[in-house]
């Protein structure tokens, strides 16, 4: 792995949920690079680079939130599912959106999976650890 590769990319504006994701992650020893961003805008240009010409980096997998500031999750996804360079990127829906209409859209759009955010502390720290243990471990993307 070269020193700017990310394992995982995690997109999420609020704060406590990303230092417990990032929580559960290490304290399993599951993924040792994650980047942490807390919104649309910086999710897009670190994987395209900000005038997205050009791949600069692909992430192992996406945990991606919908409700982010400046360009919202559903974009962010709509952007990397439609792009030949990015489509078999793993995206991960972590929101905590329970509404019909946006678990239709995510699947329409090709992410890989939709997961409620647990409210209570012990189940989203297991959730995430499933998550990192799945896609990080069990996972076998195409080359």
């Amino acid at each position: 792995m070269h020193d700017n590769e990310v394992e995982v990319l995690l997109v999420e504006d609020n704060p406590d949920d990303a230092a417990l994701a990032l929580r559960a992650l290490r304290k399993n020893r599951l993924v040792n690079k994650i980047l942490v961003v807390t919104d649309g805008v910086e999710a897009l240009e670190h994987i395209f680079g900000s005038d997205s010409s050009c791949l600069i980096r692909a992430p192992r997998v996406v945990f991606l939130d919908l409700h982010l500031p400046k360009i919202d999750g559903l974009e962010v996804l709509r952007r990397l599912k439609g792009d030949e360079r990015t489509r078999r990127i793993p995206v991960v829906v972590l929101t905590s959106s329970l509404e019909d209409r946006d678990v239709a859209e995510c699947y329409e759009l090709g992410v890989n999976s939709y997961i409620v955010k647990p409210v209570e502390f012990d189940k989203f720290m297991h959730a995430v650890s499933e998550l990192g243990l799945y896609w990080l471990l069990l996972n076998n993307p195409p080359a």
